[in-house]
């Protein structure tokens, strides 16, 4: 379980674990298991969409197996020409509409075998325009359930590296 939530809460490394999605990560502000959190996401299928996202993460112990978190996204913006000297932020609400807000509820079990991680995630996109619909109609279906998929595959890959290194 250690070693799951070390991945997990290392928000500073997520650009390194989470890329080519994550461009880059900060833990921002932490009160015990409370954390503050910066992402700017990017996201390309038939286009590429760059995010910069604030988080509250909130993280509980049950008991010595079982934990949780659930983290909050309190800001989505839009980036236009990202990395580039012209860069700006959409104001918010004002942009594309591919991602409003994004939630995530995190929970984990630990057999003492290894540990079960599971995550569901609840975003919400503003409606899009039926004149691009047919540009990014499956742009906003499909990157939720591959998003997930993602997210799982490079925690476990990021844990399972991590178990490597320290030669457990």
């Amino acid at each position: 379980m250690s070693q799951v939530l070390a991945v997990v809460q290392d928000y500073d490394r997520h650009a390194e674990y989470y890329k080519p999605d994550v461009m880059q990560s900060k833990k921002v502000e932490q009160s015990g298991d409370y954390f503050k959190v910066h992402y700017r996401l990017r996201k390309k299928k038939i286009i590429t969409i760059i995010l910069d996202a604030d988080y509250d993460v909130h993280r509980h112990f049950l008991d010595a197996t079982h934990a949780y978190s659930n983290s909050a996204s309190t800001r989505i913006a839009q980036v236009e020409n990202a990395g580039e000297p012209n860069e700006r932020e959409f104001p918010v609400g004002n942009d594309g509409g591919y991602m409003w807000r994004l939630n995530s509820y995190w929970k984990y079990f630990d057999t003492g075998r290894g540990v079960y991680v599971q995550c569901e995630a609840i975003s919400l996109t503003r409606d899009v325009p039926a004149a691009v619909n047919w540009l990014v109609g499956s742009f906003v279906q499909s990157v939720p359930k591959e998003s997930l998929e993602f997210t799982l595959q490079s925690t476990r890959n990021a844990v399972l590296r991590g178990a490597s290194h320290s030669g457990q």
